[in-house]
């Protein structure tokens, strides 16, 4: 089985509905926390939800379980939910998420799905390796299972696997030496 992702950037709204008819994908699933876009409202949930179906391509979405910015405090490296415009990929302590079963049961039926049609996640960030769909949501499937075929869909059509994405998003605290 192959599951894609894809991040709907700054794209109109015909070049992103191109991306996922090149790659056949006949469902998006929408793992954004919050299914909105303030700079881009054509990617906005109920905009999808009316465009794609004319493409014949369904729309679902799951940001209450696969989500990047889970409501939950004891998610984060702190234990404290970020406010405003946080750097949330750096701050979602992503091993914590992965032990939830709203998590878990999320990705479970998103491959049920994923076994039944083409399908891909959908987030806005374009670059997977800044985004929490391959940090979060890739890595588990490849973890768990090896057998999905996990595949980024980018901007410019080009699709690669995603264990070629070899970055962590967490940052190793460097020790500084004093002189004295």
């Amino acid at each position: 089985m192959k599951l894609y992702t894809v991040g709907h950037g700054t794209h109109n709204i015909g070049k992103f509905i191109s991306l996922l008819d090149e790659n056949g994908i006949a469902l998006l699933v929408d793992v954004r926390s919050s299914p909105y876009s303030r700079y881009n409202p054509q990617f906005n949930k109920e905009n999808l939800a009316f465009v794609l179906p004319q493409h014949e391509i369904q729309y679902a979405w799951a940001g209450k379980y696969l989500g990047g910015r889970p409501p939950d405090p004891t998610c984060y490296r702190n234990k404290i939910f970020p406010k405003g415009d946080a750097d949330f990929l750096h701050l979602v302590d992503y091993s914590e998420v992965m032990k939830r079963q709203w998590f878990i049961q999320g990705v479970k039926r998103l491959l049920e799905l994923a076994d039944e049609q083409t399908t891909a996640i959908m987030c806005s960030e374009e670059d997977p390796a800044e985004c929490h769909r391959h940090h979060l949501i890739a890595k588990y499937i490849m973890d768990k299972y090896p057998e999905v075929d996990v595949c980024h869909i980018r901007g410019d059509s080009t699709v690669f696997g995603a264990a070629s994405i070899l970055v962590s998003v967490y940052k190793p605290e460097v020790e500084q030496f004093t002189l004295f």
